[in-house]
C-alpha cells in the first residue's frame, strides 16, 4: 500500500495539512492533533502493518490484516495498539472511536 492513497480512507472533514510518500504520512486531526502514520512492513494481499511516525501525542501500532474471499472481494481487520496514559485515554477514546469508525466505513468501499 502506498500511503499516498491512505488519505481516502480518511474523513477529509476532519483532516487538514495532509503530506505522504510511499511510506509516511502525517496530518492533523480534528480533536486530536498531530498525526504521523509509517508502512513499516507488508504482505501483499494479508497485512499491513502501521507504526506511528514523527511528532505524535502517543506511540501506537495500526496492523490491517486482510483475507480474500473472492477474486475482488475480502474481509479486512483493524488492530489499534497504543500506549496512551489513563488522562489521554479519557481525551481521546471518543475521537479515536470516531476516527477508526470513519476508516472501516470508508475501506468498506473504496478500493486501494
Amino acid at each position: 500500500m502506498d500511503m499516498n492513497n491512505f488519505e481516502q480512507l480518511l474523513p477529509q472533514d476532519k483532516i487538514t495539512d495532509w503530506e505522504a510518500s510511499n511510506d509516511i504520512c502525517t496530518m492533523k486531526i480534528k480533536n486530536m492533533g498531530n498525526l504521523g502514520l509509517k508502512r513499516v512492513a507488508s504482505t501483499p494481499n494479508s497485512l499491513i502493518y502501521i507504526d506511528s511516525y514523527g511528532k505524535t501525542p502517543f506511540k501506537f501500532t495500526l496492523n490491517l490484516f486482510l483475507e480474500e474471499i473472492e477474486n475482488d472481494n475480502c474481509k479486512a481487520h483493524l488492530v489499534f495498539d497504543g500506549d496512551i496514559n489513563p488522562f489521554m485515554k479519557m481525551m481521546l477514546e471518543k475521537p479515536l472511536t470516531e476516527f477508526f469508525n470513519g476508516l472501516v466505513k470508508r475501506l468498506a468501499i473504496i478500493h486501494l
